[in-house]
Order: structure tokens, then sequence, then C-alpha cells
């Protein structure tokens, strides 16, 4: 072979070698996989790089003795091609090698699998449930500092910014710019979190599937309707103060962009500071509505509207006029305007592409339908939470 080409040879390989080192720089580049900050995330992200690293080895090898082969035994260099079946040798090393790597990968896998899949003894239990469009958080108090923090379960719903979904459907770009990298990643509630803590995540849905994806923590389970897919983790105590944020990755519906997660990690002394005005909050509001007449029409509206903003107005809009072709309006709507059994049933138990919303009270599900019936120049008859207990 000539000296020029042997300096080719040598050339191409090099280009080559230099590609898959190049590769490995990419690491930090931002469509490479991200850093997290929980053990079994690293393990994942371990086991990319190393993947990464395999492959381009791999690629480097193969590619590189073709090239060299197809240069050095070209047929205008005089090149005979041996005359051979089989090598025992390079059987056994094509064999043995990748066997080889699949059980490193293996074992990487599994250590990091088994983590994430160890639910013993957890201190702090938190039931994720999808809905579409938003998340519901109930937490259960194990062991958190010998159980100082009573348990009074926590429950709450997590939903996206409303503005954000507002200015999504008016195509406002300017104000969509406005919102920053906050847009379509910011929530109403925060779940918040104790660092240094084994929490185990119980995940299901209500109505169709959807997955909760919280990357940064290593995070993801299918939501599925009847089924709690738990993971388990433990926040180092070092993020204390920091947020992480996620999404819905399964496709639920019209809104499944506007689903966000985001994850507040506090230190223990401050989420049972946070945990107990939580509980306050709650048995406040549990007075409240125990104390007030949910008879009376007007007391039903005002709530029938807040329940009507957190749950419909995505569908419905604002202004109850739906949207056409996809959500049927309520505004004047002859289910509306007509018996209020019928009106009870679909809210309760869903109909066709509209979810169930038997998970509501029987004062918020009183509330919404008498809004239903009453806003937007309708003229429905009022529904009182007994007539929501009766029709269940």
């Amino acid at each position: 072979m000539s000296s020029n080409i042997i300096n080719k040879t040598k050339k191409g390989l090099f280009g080559i070698a230099l590609f898959a080192w190049g590769s490995m720089a990419l690491a930090d580049w931002p469509l490479n996989m991200t850093k997290g900050v929980t053990p079994h995330a690293n393990t994942a992200y371990e086991l990319h790089m190393f993947s990464l690293w395999v492959s381009a080895a791999i690629g480097t090898v193969v590619f590189g003795i073709m090239i060299w082969s197809m240069i050095k035994h070209r047929k205008s260099q005089g090149a005979v091609p041996a005359n051979f079946h089989e090598s025992t040798s390079v059987e056994i090393a094509w064999t043995v090698v990748p066997f080889l790597i699949l059980i490193a990968f293996a074992v990487k896998a599994t250590v990091g699998l088994n983590a994430a899949e160890d639910h013993s003894k957890p201190e702090l239990t938190i039931k994720v449930t999808g809905i579409q469009w938003k998340w519901r958080y109930e937490y259960y108090i194990d062991n958190i500092n010998n159980n100082n923090v009573k348990n009074n379960n926590v429950k709450f719903v997590s939903s996206r910014i409303q503005a954000h979904l507002d200015a999504s459907m008016a195509n406002d770009q300017k104000k969509i710019q406005s919102f920053g990298k906050k847009y379509l990643a910011d929530v109403d509630n925060y779940l918040v979190v104790p660092v240094g803590t084994k929490i185990m995540f119980q995940i299901t849905a209500d109505d169709v599937i959807h997955s909760w994806w919280v990357p940064d923590l290593g995070l993801k389970r299918d939501a599925v309707p009847g089924v709690i897919n738990p993971i388990s983790v433990t926040i180092p105590e070092k993020e204390a103060g920091n947020t992480f944020a996620g999404k819905c990755t399964e496709l639920c519906g019209r809104l499944h962009a506007f689903m966000p997660i985001v994850v507040k990690a506090v230190s223990k002394t401050k989420f049972k500071t946070w945990y107990a005005k939580k509980q306050a909050e709650q048995k406040a509001a549990a007075d409240s509505d125990a104390g007030k007449d949910w008879t009376k029409e007007a007391n039903l509206m005002v709530r029938g509207k807040d329940v009507y903003t957190k749950n419909c107005m995505a569908c419905h809009q604002a202004t109850g006029k739906g949207i056409p072709g996809t959500f049927p309006a309520l505004a004047g709507s002859p289910l509306v305007k007509g018996p209020a059994a019928g009106h009870l049933k679909i809210v309760i138990k869903g109909q066709k592409g509209m979810p169930a919303f038997s998970k509501l009270s029987d004062i918020d599900l009183a509330a919404v339908i008498t809004y239903e019936r009453k806003a937007w120049g309708n003229k429905g008859s009022v529904v009182r939470p007994a007539d929501v207990k009766a029709a269940r």
C-alpha cells in the first residue's frame, strides 16, 4: 500500500475517533439526558452515559475496520479475497464480548430498579391521582420525627395556572412570552415534600391513563385507573428549597399539555410547619361548610363559580358557550334548562368524552350544577346537597 493510502487511512480513523470523543463532550449539551438529584435518577443518567460510551466505542471499532478494509483491500490495489469459511476465535470473541457488555448493563440497571422499587418502611406516603387535567395529592404520614406531625391527612388538587390556558386559547403570544419559563410549568398548589425522608408515591388515576413524570427526581409512573403504581425516593437534604418541574407524559385528552407538576423540597422542620398550616386550612374550610346553609341559592352560586372555574371552565369556557364541535355549550342548553335528574346523572357519572365528577363532595356538586343551571341567563332549578346524595 502506498504511503498516501496509509496516511488517508490514518486520517479517516482519527476522524472517527474524534467524532466518538466529541459525542462524549455532548454529554452536557441540553439535548442530552440531564443529571438528576436523587440516587436512582443519577443511576439512570450513568447507565445512559455508559451505554453511550460503549456504543461509541463499538461504532469506532466497527466503522474503523470497515473503512480500513475498503481502502486496503481495493481491487485496484490487487487485493485477492481470502478463502476461509470460519474462525473459531472470532466467533468466540463476538459472542463473549457482547454477552459481557449486556451483563454489565443488566447489573447496573438492576441496582437502579431495585432502589426505586424498595418500598419498605416509607416515612411519608403520597397518593397521586391523575384527573383530566390536574393532579390530586393525598398525604399519609408514617414516621417523620417520631410522628410529631399528627396524622390528619392533607389532600388538595394541583392545577395549571388558569392564565396560561387563557393565553393559549386566545393565542396571545405577547402574554405567553411574558410568562417566561414558567409557561405551562407552574401550578396553583405545589407538592411540598421533606428532604432526607423516604417517600413512597402511589400513582393512580380517576378517568383515563396519565403518567406522572418528574425527571430531576428520577420519577415516572403511569397513572392507570384502578391500579396503584408505587415508586419510592429520598431527596438529598442539600436540595432543600429547590423546586422540580414535571409533566404528564401520557396523551390524556385535549388539555394534556396543560397538566404540569411542581414538587418543592423543604427541610423537615418547614415541612411540619407547612403540613400543620394545611391541616388548619382544611379544618377551617370544613367548619365553614358546616356553618353555612347550603339550601340557599346565593351560597351555592358563590361556591359553584369557584368549582366551575377549577373543573369545568377549560372545556365549557367562562362564557358557558363551550367550543363548537368539541365541547357543548351550557348556556341555553336543553339539558341545563331541563329536569335536574339528567344534569345530575351526567355530572356524577360522566358521558362519552366527559369524565365523571363523583369524587367531588355533595356540596361541590350541588354548587356547580346550580351555578350551571342559573348562570349565563339559564333558568334551571336549584340543586341541593341532599339531591346529589340521593342521585349517587
